[in-house]
C-alpha cells in the first residue's frame, strides 16, 4: 500500500492526525516528518521491524551506523545513555530544543535494540512541534535518519512532495510540514574529555557555550 500523505500545521497540528501516525508508528511504521532542519524518515525506536526496514530503505549498515533518535526532552535519556558530565548537560540544557545532535556513549541495551556494534547514541530534540508531540504521544523516542537527496548540489530533500514521489511506496505515512531546511543538525561528540565537533550545521556552539 502506498504512504499516507498528511499535511500538518506546526503551529496547531491536527490531534486526530496525529493519533493516526502514533497508531502506525506503534505498530511498526515508518514515517517522514519535518524538523527544525532537514526531513527525518524515523520509526519507534524500540520496533526492530522497523529499524531493519529503515535499514533496508536506506542501505545502512546497523552494525556500523551511528544511529540518533529524537527524544521529546532529557528526562528519559538516562534510559538510552551512560553517565553524562554536568558540562556536557548544561551544554545540552542550552541546546534543546535545538539544531544540534550529541553523540553520547550508550547504554548497555542499546546496542541490543540496533543490532548495532556502536557504542554510542546520537541525541535530537528539535525546535518543532510535529516530532516532538510524536514522541511525547508515543511514550518512546524516535529513531531517526536525515532524508538525503541524490542531486549532486542539493544533499538534502526539502519539498515534502518531491520526499513523497520518492518514497510513498517505501515508508507508511509522509507528513507534509511545508519546505524543510537544507543545512542538517551540527553534531557533538561529547564522548571524549573535549567536545568535537564532526559535523557543522545550522547549529553554533558558540551561541550555546
Amino acid at each position: 500500500m502506498p504512504a499516507e500523505f498528511i499535511k500538518l500545521y506546526e503551529e496547531n497540528p491536527d490531534p486526530r492526525r496525529i493519533s493516526q501516525i502514533v497508531d502506525i508508528l506503534r505498530n511498526g511504521g515508518v514515517v517522514i516528518y519535518p524538523t527544525d532542519t532537514v526531513y527525518g524518515m524515523g520509526c519507534d525506536i524500540t520496533s526492530q521491524k522497523a529499524i531493519d526496514r529503515i535499514c533496508k530503505i536506506k542501505g545502512i549498515n546497523p552494525k556500523k551506523h551511528n544511529f540518533s533518535m529524537i527524544c521529546a526532552d532529557l528526562s528519559n535519556i538516562a534510559d538510552f545513555t551512560r553517565i553524562i558530565t554536568k558540562p556536557v548537560f548544561k551544554l545540552m540544557k542550552k541546546a534543546f530544543p535545538g539544531p544540534f545532535t550529541f553523540i553520547l556513549d550508550a547504554s548497555n541495551q542499546v546496542p541490543k535494540i540496533l543490532h548495532s556494534k556502536k557504542k554510542t547514541i546520537g541525541i535530537r530534540i528539535p525546535n518543532h512541534s510535529i516530532p516532538l508531540i510524536l514522541v511525547k504521544e508515543l511514550g518512546n523516542p524516535i529513531l531517526t535518519t536525515s532524508i538525503n537527496d541524490e542531486d549532486e548540489v542539493v544533499e538534502y530533500s526539502t519539498d515534502p512532495e518531491l520526499i513523497f514521489e520518492k518514497y510513498e511506496n517505501l515508508v507508511d505515512v509522509v507528513i507534509d510540514g511545508g519546505y524543510g531546511q537544507n543545512i542538517a543538525s551540527t553534531i557533538l561528540d561529547c564522548t571524549g574529555n573535549e567536545i568535537e565537533i564532526l559535523r557543522q550545521g545550522l547549529g553554533k556552539l558558540e551561541d550555546i557555550e
